[in-house]
């Protein structure tokens, strides 16, 4: 990186990941709610993990009607937790088995090229002194001006992308 003389270049990454912690309180609290409705007694209706590492939620129900009331309830608590709803990868069927429904929904993660040119296409149209760099799995946004920066992100989470976006590593 080079850096001109007397001026200070700030940036911060762009990824495309989850809170674990948050999630866990998004299982925990759906569970509860599962436990506690009248109208889920007395049937299959439950979360589980997909994985022992958590990277989404399996949702069992009697009918695909539970699996949407499910996923209704999931949403409702991504949002009171101000987690992006768009991290639920909803396109696998449900599979019927035994007289009942599992949906595997995992977790959107990690920013692949096109996602990322997306990303750096939409920065460079509307702030062309911002400087945008892709790297791996996430972009990297640097400018002289905080407030440039700052702009690039009220403009990203303006833009509805089909995929979760977080900003870190603020410098």
């Amino acid at each position: 990186m080079c850096i001109l003389l007397g001026m200070a270049n700030f940036s911060f990454d762009i990824v495309s990941d989850y809170d674990k912690a948050e999630m866990t309180n998004v299982f925990e609290q759906t569970k509860r709610e599962l436990d506690s409705r009248y109208d889920f007694k007395g049937t299959s209706a439950s979360i589980d993990w997909v994985d022992a590492d958590k990277t989404g939620f399996k949702i069992i129900g009697d009918s695909q009607y539970q699996l949407d009331s499910i996923i209704e309830i999931i949403r409702k608590k991504l949002a009171a937790r101000e987690q992006s709803q768009k991290l639920l990868d909803v396109t696998k069927e449900p599979v019927t088995s035994n007289l009942k429904m599992t949906w595997e929904v995992p977790f959107k993660k990690g920013l692949d090229q096109e996602k990322a040119k997306k990303i750096t296409a939409k920065i460079r149209e509307d702030l062309p002194k911002v400087k945008t760099q892709i790297q791996g799995e996430e972009v990297r946004v640097t400018s002289s001006s905080k407030n440039d920066l700052q702009d690039a992100m009220a403009i990203l989470r303006a833009e509805d992308f089909d995929f979760p976006l977080s900003f870190t590593n603020f410098r």
